[in-house]
């Protein structure tokens, strides 16, 4: 038994503790500074309206301001599970509840790329970075890949993911930790190419979701499923040579990090359903503003972090798929891809 604390409340956070909580851990859930109210509802009444569910009484939820005090219970692992945009904030709580300049192991939910200078960073080494500078020496992080919504696994849905550290031993240690026989975990010392994955998938999911609205005949019938296909094949073509360009391996792409999670993804997720209306004609903004006002497209938020560099270090000749995607976006025009150049 151990003791486990997931940074965040929202509904992967929350889903998390099921496969801990099922493992016969102790699960603390603390909400960020934003999450107050929400963590108030879910102990006042249990249910998580992200989940759509009541949470079990296994998992403990506090707010933010309990962070310290519940540190104190020695926590083995630290889970973070919240936004890409929270990760500045996350650095500097672990800094205030570190001890002499160290943490317990550290695992990712959160997913995310971005530009620091000219050089692209993932988002386990952003926090690397940020915990490093601020004094945190030995900083043991992992990261977790693969397809898995979080209502699915609040369910207790089959799952299959993949925990990524460059010491494969730790990652070994959290599988065994983690497993249930609903929640599969392999695991990878490619913690690079399962990162990547993870982030750049939801562009191509937009892109294969773009398949309907494509469809010359416009038959009501799934003869975009022709398409879809060419899509998912020539976007697993360009996940491999961008992950291979951050030092991930090439075979990452391949499983459930990479074409399990962009099956999924693809599937009917917010990127695809906002692939589907860029597939259809209208343009970004357009779509956003009259299609998903409320609805963050990750997507999307990924372009505009990478989109630039991504063009000064690849040509359409070489990821034409992905360049197709970054000009509709970036430059808010119809979605035009480059056939020609498929593989």
């Amino acid at each position: 038994m151990a003791n486990i604390l997931i940074l965040g409340a929202g509904a992967m956070g929350t889903a998390f503790g099921y496969p801990c909580s099922d493992n016969n851990h102790n699960v603390s859930v603390i909400g960020t500074h934003l999450e107050n109210k929400a963590v108030e509802e879910i102990n006042k009444n249990r249910f998580h309206p992200g989940l759509n569910l009541e949470v079990t009484n296994a998992i403990k939820f506090f707010k933010h301001e309990s962070i310290e005090k519940v540190f104190k219970t020695n926590p083995d692992l630290i889970v973070i599970g919240v936004s890409s945009k929270g990760i500045d904030w996350i650095s500097e709580e672990l800094k205030k509840v570190s001890k002499k300049g160290e943490l317990p192991k550290l695992l990712m939910l959160t997913k995310g790329l971005s530009i620091n200078g000219k050089k692209y960073e993932l988002l386990v080494d952003k926090l690397q970075r940020l915990l490093s500078e601020k004094g945190i020496k030995n900083i043991n992080l992992s990261a977790v890949g693969g397809p898995c919504l979080a209502p699915g696994l609040a369910n207790r849905v089959y799952s299959g993911v993949v925990i990524a550290n460059k010491n494969l031993d730790t990652a070994r240690l959290l599988s065994k930790m983690l497993s249930t026989e609903y929640y599969h975990v392999s695991t990878s010392s490619d913690i690079n190419g399962v990162e990547v994955c993870a982030a750049i998938k939801n562009i191509f999911s937009m892109v294969i979701g773009a398949a309907s609205g494509l469809n010359k005949t416009k038959s009501k019938g799934n003869f975009y499923l022709n398409t879809s296909a060419a899509l998912m094949k020539q976007s697993v073509y360009e996940m491999e040579i961008f992950a291979e360009f951050l030092k991930g391996k090439k075979e990452t792409v391949k499983g459930l990090a990479g074409l399990g999670d962009l099956y999924v993804s693809s599937a009917g997720g917010r990127n695809s359903k906002m692939g589907a209306f860029i597939g259809e004609g209208l343009v970004f903004s357009e779509a956003k503003k009259k299609k998903m006002p409320n609805v963050t497209i990750e997507g999307a938020e990924l372009i505009f972090e990478i989109g630039k560099q991504v063009k000064e270090d690849f040509d359409v000749k070489k990821l034409p798929l992905m360049i197709a995607m970054i000009n509709a976006i970036l430059e808010d025009k119809k979605l035009e891809i480059k056939w020609e150049y498929f593989n």
